[in-house]
């Protein structure tokens, strides 16, 4: 299918084929008709895209202190590595659009095959020709709502939302300052509440839109007199301001043109730079509007499908796309006025030139359309990007599944660097970061179904690095095929899982198994384990970790997708502490420190106990500052000591000496060497790069380890 993409680094908008998306659970695939290009948002991804790194750099100063924070920690390549990286990923762009489902995921209730809907959210409505967008963004269309006025849904939701924090009553006096699309929307739907409505904007165009609409308008010089006529003196009871500037000026104009104590909402992207003498002499409320609604950013709501109880929050995002919808089946609210350019999907590019300002022409709503009618095909779930190549004797065939971030910034370099696998195919829900990735590191396909790579017997390799609560089945299939694997960390959220997996080790190990747990194999750990390879004592290990914070709506957090912090992230730190043990631990005591309402079981000490006597320790830590290093290992033992910073130094003491290695320019984890190893042990036979009994191990150890914070207890960890 066909689908409009930004590159942030050249600024180029393109239309690609990528693979037909599939339906997640809770949500629904639909056929767009038609989507709607917001020229101020899109606009601005625009602008950003086209600037020099350098204009990139002064326009976001934010991310440049990330960038440099970063240098400092990892190292000045490590860094630029990761910074071209990130620029190079497509942007999906648009987040309005109307067309016909087509199929629905598991738990969808309410919207079947057939059912003409309005979509909604960035990374959902998109201007493609097929989207999956959660059931919270979908709005039913009635018969009398065609898809055109339907594309409009998504604004008239943010513009109703921006009406509805007003709290306008019938008859009131509402000002707009901005009389652009979401502009003129709230025009119309403060009209149909029956309030009266002023405008104010700087094109004439627009201000006789807006008298068409049933408003008096004036342009921004003649703003402030006419204010004052208009309301005899007294002021507007609520002004919404839809500019969309860096300019303080329409902050500055709603506060003279409020009345006292009225309400201003800033429902567009302006400076905010508010007069205080103004403001304070009306005792003015300020309200900045948050997108369509209660619900917008809440993974809960939007991509679970929980819904807030109908009695407590009226009016959430989605209740505020139907009622947008009601309004056009109405005919209270008319958008067609508003529709001044139409491209097919084939020359998106040049309506992205139309609002960039490169055709000089002006314009307001701009629609995409779609292919459809007698002759039209369903796109395929798998895109062909290089012919197929013959089996190379002694080089496996490598399939990949999932393409995040993980994927493009770490993984996929590896492959590319390092070799010795023939690139087949990659796989991703979306299929857009599938087309991208497959496209970029040279495979020969792109899919959206996993079962293009798990139990193609085209691929003997299988990489595994989607969300965790997949992998444990990916690897049980991928095995139970005769594919090796390599599973990013975890390799399994529940002890269930992890008693499945190793069931199967046990009773049919023909393909090879492992985990990313990179960090035993980063040259500095090799050395450090040299260093302490003829001991005789007992370990003491001091592991910390200033992981950062991770915001509570993170799927990491949730225990059914990515199984919490400790289990998903820390297993990394305790499978360092085996690898220096040489086993698994056998005990474990967590201790944590309050959640309160900001963290989730991520500000923990994980002492661990291991059969020969060591102690470990694993210092969890999610409320330090990331200008500080993130790990630091400290080692005891028998008349050494050894130190392991950020995998950028390393210094070991012995017999009053002291040897320090450091690395300048770059950081290094071992995520090359431990690929390397998984590759060599599958082409030429023997063990697996990490023994078995580690892997399951330490996922055990993980589990116990929250089971003993939950209990505040030591927990005894079963042998693997």
């Amino acid at each position: 299918m066909k689908q409009l993409l930004q590159n942030l680094r050249d600024g180029k908008a393109v239309v690609v084929e990528v693979p037909l998306p599939t339906p997640k659970p809770g949500s629904a695939l639909v056929r767009n008709a038609v989507s709607l290009i917001s020229a101020g948002t899109e606009r601005m991804v625009v602008d950003f895209a086209g600037k020099s790194l350098l204009g990139k750099a002064r326009s976001r100063p934010d991310l440049v202190r990330q960038v440099l924070d970063k240098a400092r920690r990892e190292g000045v390549l490590t860094t630029l590595e990761a910074v071209f990286n990130r620029l190079d990923q497509p942007m999906a762009l648009g987040y309005s659009s109307a067309g016909t489902v087509v199929a629905v995921g598991e738990g969808v209730e309410g919207i079947k095959p057939g059912d003409r809907v309005a979509c909604a959210g960035g990374g959902y409505a998109v201007h493609a020709e097929y989207v999956v967008v959660p059931k919270r963004l979908l709005a039913v269309l009635p018969e009398q709502v065609d898809f055109e006025s339907a594309a409009f849904t998504t604004l008239g939701a943010i513009a109703l939302h921006g009406f509805r924090l007003a709290e306008a009553q019938i008859g009131e006096r509402i000002a707009v300052i901005g009389l652009g699309l979401l502009g003129l929307l709230s025009v119309g739907i403060a009209r149909a509440a029956g309030c009266s409505v002023f405008g104010v904007d700087l094109e004439p165009q627009r201000i006789a839109l807006a008298e068409q609409m049933g408003a008096v308008a004036v342009e921004r010089s003649a703003a402030e007199e006419s204010g004052r006529s208009l309301t005899e003196g007294r002021g507007f009871d609520a002004v919404l301001i839809c500019a969309d500037t860096p300019s303080s000026d329409p902050a500055e104009l709603a506060g003279v043109l409020a009345r006292e104590r009225g309400k201003i909402i800033a429902v567009g992207a302006v400076g905010l730079s508010l007069p205080r003498k103004i403001y304070y002499e009306k005792e003015l409320q300020f309200v900045v509007s948050r997108s369509y609604g209660p619900g917008r950013y809440d993974p809960q709501y939007e991509e679970s499908g929980v819904d807030y109880p109908f009695g407590y929050v009226r009016w959430t995002e989605g209740r505020n796309l139907q009622a947008v919808v009601d309004l056009l089946a109405s005919g209270k609210l008319d958008v067609k006025a508003l529709i001044t350019h139409r491209f097919p999907i084939d020359q998106a590019a040049a309506a992205y030139d139309l609002i960039s300002g490169k055709s000089r022409q002006s314009f307001l709503g701009v629609l995409l359309t779609y292919p459809e009618g007698e002759g039209f095909t369903e796109p395929a779930r798998r895109v062909e990007l290089r012919p197929q190549t013959a089996p190379l004797e002694g080089l496996p065939r490598l399939g990949v599944l999932g393409a995040g971030n993980y994927a493009a910034a770490v993984f996929l370099p590896v492959v590319q660097k390092t070799g010795g696998v023939q690139k087949v195919g990659i796989a991703t829900a979306s299929g857009l970061s599938a087309r991208h990735a497959a496209e970029r590191y040279g495979f020969e396909f792109a899919s959206s179904q996993e079962s293009d790579i798990l139990g193609n017997p085209q691929i003997q390799l299988v990489a595994i690095l989607t969300r965790h609560q997949h992998h444990a089945r990916q690897v049980i299939r991928a095995l139970q095929s005769g594919q090796h694997v390599f599973c990013e960390k975890p390799l399994a959220i529940t002890p269930e899982e992890l008693d499945a997996v190793q069931e199967l080790l046990m009773h049919q190990p023909p393909a090879m198994l492992t985990v990313g747990f990179n960090r035993r194999f980063a040259p500095f750990s090799q050395k450090l384990a040299e260093f302490l390879s003829d001991r005789r004592e007992p370990l003491f290990i001091q592991y910390r970790v200033n992981a950062g914070y991770l915001p509570l709506t993170h799927w990491l957090h949730d225990p059914q997708q990515g199984g919490g912090r400790i289990i998903g992230e820390g297993c990394h730190f305790l499978d360092y502490l085996t690898f220096l043990v040489g086993k698994p631990p056998i005990r474990v005591r967590t201790v944590g420190l309050p959640d309160g309402a900001r963290y989730r079981q991520d500000n923990v000490s994980m002492t661990l106990t291991f059969e020969d006597g060591s102690i470990g320790s694993v210092s969890y830590l999610a409320n330090g500052d990331k200008g500080f290093p993130k790990e630091r290992v400290e080692v005891f033992c028998g008349g050494r000591v050894a130190v392991l910073e950020d995998f950028r130094s390393l210094e070991l003491v012995q017999n009053g000496k002291r040897q320090k290695f450091t690395a300048h320019l770059r950081q290094d984890k071992g995520h090359q060497a431990l690929w390397q190893a998984f590759v060599r042990a599958v082409r030429q036979g023997g063990s697996p790069p990490i023994p078995y009994d580690h892997l399951l191990g330490v996922t055990r150890t993980g589990f116990a380890a929250v089971e003993s914070l939950r209990r505040q207890a030591d927990v005894e960890i079963n042998p693997a």
